[in-house]
């Protein structure tokens, strides 16, 4: 009977897949070939018009006077026609108001290509500038090396140097670049119509250029196939309408093949199963009680048993007053054991197979672990219990997320300095942990526990993963709390230990907002603040992040050790996994950021009277919001966050 449901549900759950591939052809062919928006020419493919539906790659926003592109995050106005099926002219409103205010975030502008699976963008004319970093130790040969080259130089910029030599789309970078030094390419004014100043940078620049689509050599194929590329879930898709009908053949023989394949595996699965099940837990099987470490139920996984009753006793029946948080499908209370150590008690409802291995995951992940920053694992239930209940030490001060934006949340208690010490604390951990062959996979505020001296402890390893050092990643279907999930993860199912940098990056991002993870009332591109950050960062609004009652405004130093740490946020929050640091360099910038402060003599504040309620190990209820759109902040040249 189970082979047969089994099979059923198979083939109905790739009804969808074939009615989606008999439908690829249908969407190909309204496709037009071409639009017109008022006053400009025609225009093709990679270009489509807003008012189709997704038949091509860039969109176009026709407006009475032409038409607007959107790339990255920056909104584009067409300026004239289309130089051709993959090039236009178009002007960029933001960067010409830098440039006509001579701002130094204009030299910083970043012109990034957002899809690079399907593909890239250039910019023409273009003038390549040097962006230097201001060091005491390198000026003055930073300065000799570019005068060789009769380079020009701009040096009002607070934190750089920028050197340049006006040149149209000169493609010719420099050898042996200082090591503060970076490059930038920006699009410059031709000089035909206008008698340029080649000795003050911002009269060379311009608003108006060219940007170049160059396709992806699979996209490119697909298109001369006269398909229409696609990125369904972050995996390419070429949809070709003459070659459906062998698609859908293929498909039925594959779904037979696979069928067939499916029934013999499942057969196979379920005599091992069957094998398989007097060795599982009671929560799998009430009959069996064999410990897989010691046969009289004494130690599970080399850590404590505790009975039922002992647990219901310190919870005092599991009072209602007593819980600490409640996430729905898991609650956590505060206990008392017999010999005077005060518990906290996590009581998992769910007693289904995702339950019962997490639960056991938690167990084997803990007890192999010491660390002063991550919480100590006392024991769990034996196999006798019918209830699945952890048992850890207790912690009296709640969460990260409590004294952010929760219900400890006070302006004046957890200061910078607070937050930097349990940045510092909680990066600790996590480099032990990836030291460990362990990602932690749900780093986030409310996982970070506090005690009475405002010391960090990492929390809550249900979902935690062992990785061995000679793997790089794992394929695993992505899981976590929505705004701390990496968003590569979650497009390519690839888990590695720049997974838990990223989730770390939106840490240091409500350390220095004090803002939620996920904000339904925000507006539709910033319900995430990760996006909401790299957009800030990006436009150099980095004031507009920062939680006002930080007083950076007041105190340099702060100021200072907070634009630090954003650059830090930004690095880590960077869409490819490979650009982002390692959680040890980060701690080490971290420690870095923190030294000149000397942050580790100030002295928290004491506990509030609320101490004693917090919650411990707390799970929010899920949101409904997830990760999914793409979105990119890196480019070739630089991702590095500078303000001046």
């Amino acid at each position: 009977m189970i082979l047969v449901v089994f099979f059923a549900s198979f083939l109905l759950s790739c009804l969808p897949f074939l009615h989606s591939a008999t439908n690829h052809s249908i969407s190909t062919s309204i496709c037009p070939k071409s639009f017109v928006c008022p006053h400009l020419a025609p225009s093709k493919y990679p270009f489509y018009n807003a008012s189709d539906t997704q038949c091509g790659l860039i969109k176009v926003n026709c407006t009475s006077y032409g038409g607007e592109i959107r790339l990255g995050r920056d909104s584009y106005q067409i300026h004239g026609n289309f130089v051709s099926d993959s090039s236009i002219w178009v002007v960029n409103n933001m960067f010409e108001k830098l440039v006509q205010k001579e701002r130094c975030e204009a030299l910083m502008y970043n012109f990034t290509s957002p899809s690079p699976l399907l593909y890239s963008t250039s910019i023409k004319p273009f003038i390549t500038l040097y962006k230097c970093t201001n060091n005491s130790t390198y000026d003055a040969r930073t300065e000799a090396y570019f005068h060789q080259f009769n380079y020009n130089s701009y040096n009002k910029c607070k934190d750089h140097n920028f050197y340049y030599k006006y040149s149209i789309s000169n493609t010719t970078i420099l050898s042996d670049l200082p090591p503060t030094c970076q490059v930038i390419r920006l699009p410059v004014e031709t000089g035909d119509h206008k008698v340029l100043n080649k000795t003050n940078i911002f009269s060379l620049l311009s608003s108006v250029f060219s940007i170049s689509i160059k396709l992806s050599p699979s996209c490119d194929k697909c298109h001369k196939e006269e398909g229409q590329c696609h990125t369904p879930n972050g995996q390419f898709l070429c949809s070709n309408a003459k070659m459906e009908k062998t698609h859908r053949k293929l498909t039925l023989i594959l779904v037979l093949a696979g069928s067939a394949f499916i029934l013999i595996l499942s057969r196979l699965m379920f005599i091992i199963w069957r094998r398989y099940k007097t060795n599982l837990p009671s929560y799998y099987s009430s009959k069996d009680d064999i410990s897989p470490n010691n046969e009289d139920g004494s130690l599970f996984y080399g850590v404590s048993v505790f009975s039922y009753t002992e647990l219901e006793n310190a919870t005092e029946n599991f009072d209602p007053s007593k819980e600490l948080g409640n996430g729905g499908k898991r609650a956590v209370y505060y206990g008392k054991l017999q010999d005077g150590r005060e518990v906290a008690v996590k009581r998992l409802y769910e007693h289904n197979y995702k339950r019962v291995k997490q639960f056991i995951n938690e167990v084997k992940i803990l007890t192999r672990l010491r660390h002063p920053n991550l919480v100590v694992l006392y024991g769990c239930t034996s196999r006798q219990s019918h209830e699945l209940l952890l048992v850890y030490e207790y912690i009296s001060n709640g969460t990260v997320a409590d004294h952010l934006h929760g219900e400890l949340s006070n302006p004046s208690s957890l200061t910078w300095p607070l937050r930097m010490n349990i940045a510092i604390e909680t990066a600790r951990a996590l480099v032990y942990l990836h030291a460990s062959e362990i990602i932690h996979r749900d780093v986030k505020t409310s996982n970070i526990l506090l005690d009475h001296n405002f010391s960090a402890k990492v929390a809550d390893f249900g979902l935690s993963r062992l990785i061995p050092n000679d793997v790089t990643h794992v394929s695993t279907a992505p899981q976590g709390t929505p705004g701390y999930v990496d968003p590569q993860y979650h497009h390519c199912y690839q888990l590695t230990d720049k997974s838990d940098v990223y989730s770390f990056g939106v840490v240091l991002i409500e350390l220095i907002s004090s803002m939620v993870a996920v904000d339904l009332s925000r507006s539709q591109d910033e319900i995430s603040l990760a996006d909401l950050a790299l957009n800030r960062i990006q436009r150099c609004a980095l004031d507009q992040l920062i939680d006002p009652d930080l007083g950076s405004n007041s105190d340099a130093e702060i100021m200072r050790m907070i634009t630090s740490v954003a650059e830090l946020a930004f690095q880590c929050l960077q869409y490819y996994s490979e650009i982002r640091p390692t959680m040890s360099e980060v701690l080490d910038v971290l420690e870095d950021i923190q030294a000149p402060g000397r942050i580790d003599s100030v002295k928290p504040p004491p506990p509030s009277e609320a101490s004693d309620k917090t919650v411990l190990l707390k799970d929010f209820l899920p949101s409904p919001v997830s990760v999914t759109g793409e979105w990119h902040s890196e480019s070739t040249v630089s991702t590095t966050l500078s303000v001046t």
